[in-house]
C-alpha cells in the first residue's frame, strides 16, 4: 500500500527505472478531493497505473502509483506542495471539523488567484507558441520535446507555473505577433501551512515579474519586441466573456452525442471498447460502478471529474492499468444523501455520461468560418469552473509537429445544453489550402497529443 506516516502527503520514489513512484495522501475528506488530486497529477505529466482510495466521510486515504509519461525529471517537491494545497487541514484534537466549519472557525478556502494580463509583441516564426528551447530552470512540468532551439511561449509560461485562463493571438500583415495571455500565478496559491515555508514571490511583486521577464527574454531573444505584465482591469475581465459564437452546424458537429457514438462505432478497435455497469447486489449501502476501457492520458481524471460533477461520492475505489493497455475501475459510491443509486433513470444517465466522457472527453474538429477553416478544440469545464490542464500546450505542440503556423488563436467559454465548455479556436491564415486528408491529419494529430496516444 502507501507510505505509513503522519505527513499529509508522502511520495516514495521508484526503486528502479521503469517502476512507479507511490504518492500517499491521508487527510480530512472533502467533496471532489479525488478529482482535484488527479487534475494535479495530470498537470505534472504523470500517468496513474494503479490507485486505491477509501473514506469514511470524514477522513480519506488515497494511494496513487504514478509514472512519468516521458523520460524527464519530475519536480517531486513542487508536486508535493501542489497536492498539499488541496488537502483540508485537520481540526485540532477534540474538535469536530464539521462543527468548526458550521461555526465559521475552520480555515477558509484560499481566495481566487488574481488575474494578470501578459502582453507579448514578437516577430512571427514557426514554433513561436511552442518550440523546444531547453531551459535550465526549475520546471514543474515535463515540457522538453526535442533538441531544436526554436522559441516557446507556452512552454515558458508552464515552467514559470503560470496558468493560462484565456489567450488571444493575432498576426499583423507586417509579420508581427501580438499575444495576450490572461494568466494566474500558481505560486500564489501556496498555503501558509506548508511545512517547507517556501513562501515564493507573487506575480504582483517586482521580483516575480523580473523573473518572468528574464525567462521570456532568454528564450524569445531577438524575436521579442516588448513584454508587459499588468493586473487585469474590469474592462479586461469583461473581454473574457466576449468571444465568437458557435454556429448551429459547428455545435451539431462537435456536441451531438449520437453523431459521436456513430462515428466512434465505425472506427472502434478491439482495445478501445468501453464497458460501464452498475450493481446494487454486492453491497447493502453502496452502488458498485465497474468500468473497463482502454488506457490513455487523463483517464482517471475524467472519471473522477464526471463523478464529482454528477454529485456522486466515492466511499472506496480501485484503479488498475494493465500492461496490455486496458484499465479496470471499481467504485463503491453513494448519492449526496448517503444512499445507494436506486433510481433506474439516474443509473442510465450516469452510465451514459461516463461512457461519453471516456469515449470523447475532448472534441476536436476542423470547421468552416466563412471562407476560412478553423481548428476547434473543446473540453468540458468542471462544475467548480476549472478547465482541463495543458490543453493549449498540447495543441500548440501538435501543430508545431505538423509544421502549421498559428495566425489567430483564442480561448472562450460556451454553454451547450446546460454544460460549460472551454473552446480553443485556431486560424491558420489564408496561405493554407486544407484538403480533406490534411484536415483529417490535423484532427488526428491534435487528438493523439491531447489523449496521449502519440
Amino acid at each position: 500500500m502507501g507510505v505509513p506516516s503522519d505527513e499529509v502527503v508522502q511520495i516514495r520514489h521508484a526503486d528502479a527505472a521503469g517502476d512507479p513512484a507511490v504518492v500517499t495522501i491521508s487527510c480530512p475528506d472533502k467533496t471532489g478531493l479525488g478529482c482535484d488530486l488527479c487534475r494535479v497529477v495530470l498537470l505534472f505529466g504523470l500517468s496513474v497505473v494503479k490507485g486505491d482510495m477509501s473514506t469514511d466521510g470524514r477522513w480519506c486515504y488515497i494511494v496513487l502509483w504514478v509514472l512519468p509519461r516521458r523520460e524527464r525529471p519530475v519536480p517531486w517537491d513542487i508536486l508535493k506542495d501542489r497536492l498539499l494545497q488541496l488537502c483540508p487541514v485537520a481540526a485540532p484534537f477534540g474538535f469536530d471539523a464539521a462543527y468548526l466549519a458550521a461555526a465559521g472557525l475552520q480555515d477558509a478556502a484560499p481566495p481566487e488567484p488574481q488575474l494578470f494580463l501578459l502582453k507579448l509583441c514578437c516577430f512571427d516564426r514557426m514554433g513561436l507558441l511552442h518550440g523546444n528551447a531547453t531551459l535550465s530552470i526549475r520546471s514543474n512540468l515535463d515540457l522538453n520535446a526535442g533538441n531544436s532551439v526554436s522559441t516557446d511561449v507556452t512552454r515558458v509560461l508552464c515552467e514559470l507555473e503560470f496558468t493560462i485562463r484565456r489567450v488571444k493571438v493575432s498576426t499583423t500583415p507586417d509579420g508581427s505577433v501580438l499575444d495576450l495571455f490572461f494568466i494566474t500565478d500558481a505560486r500564489s496559491l501556496i498555503s501558509s501551512y506548508i511545512l517547507s515555508n517556501d513562501f515564493r514571490e507573487l506575480l504582483h511583486t517586482k521580483s516575480r515579474r523580473e523573473e518572468a521577464y528574464d525567462k521570456l527574454d532568454s528564450v524569445l531573444g531577438d524575436s521579442l519586441a516588448s513584454r508587459e505584465i499588468d493586473p487585469a482591469t474590469e474592462d479586461m475581465l469583461s473581454c473574457l466573456q466576449t468571444c465568437a459564437s458557435l454556429t448551429p452546424a459547428v455545435m451539431e458537429q462537435m456536441f451531438n452525442t449520437d453523431l459521436i457514438i456513430e462515428e466512434q462505432s465505425i472506427n472502434t478497435r478491439g482495445d478501445t471498447t468501453i464497458s460501464v455497469t452498475m450493481d446494487n447486489s454486492l453491497s447493502s449501502v453502496h452502488t458498485l460502478i465497474q468500468i473497463q476501457c482502454g488506457d490513455r492520458k487523463g483517464l482517471l481524471y475524467d472519471i473522477m471529474r464526471t463523478v464529482k460533477d454528477c454529485n456522486i461520492q466515492i466511499s472506496y475505489g480501485r484503479f488498475y492499468a494493465s500492461q496490455n493497455g486496458r484499465c479496470d475501475v471499481d467504485l463503491f459510491v453513494v448519492q449526496s444523501d448517503g444512499k445507494k443509486i436506486l433510481d433506474q433513470q439516474m443509473e442510465r444517465t450516469l452510465c451514459c455520461r461516463l461512457r461519453m466522457e471516456l469515449l470523447r472527453p475532448l472534441r476536436v474538429a476542423m470547421v468552416k468560418r466563412g471562407p476560412d477553416i478553423e481548428l476547434l478544440v473543446a473540453n468540458p469545464v468542471e462544475v467548480s469552473g476549472k478547465g482541463r490542464p495543458l490543453v493549449f500546450y498540447d495543441m500548440t505542440l501538435a501543430l508545431k509537429n505538423l509544421q502549421k503556423r498559428i495566425f489567430l488563436a483564442e480561448i472562450g467559454r460556451h454553454v451547450v445544453e446546460d454544460r460549460e465548455w472551454e473552446v480553443y479556436r485556431v486560424h491558420f491564415g489564408e496561405e493554407h489550402d486544407f484538403s480533406p486528408s490534411l484536415r483529417s491529419k490535423i484532427v488526428d494529430g491534435v487528438t493523439s497529443m491531447l489523449m496521449g496516444l502519440d
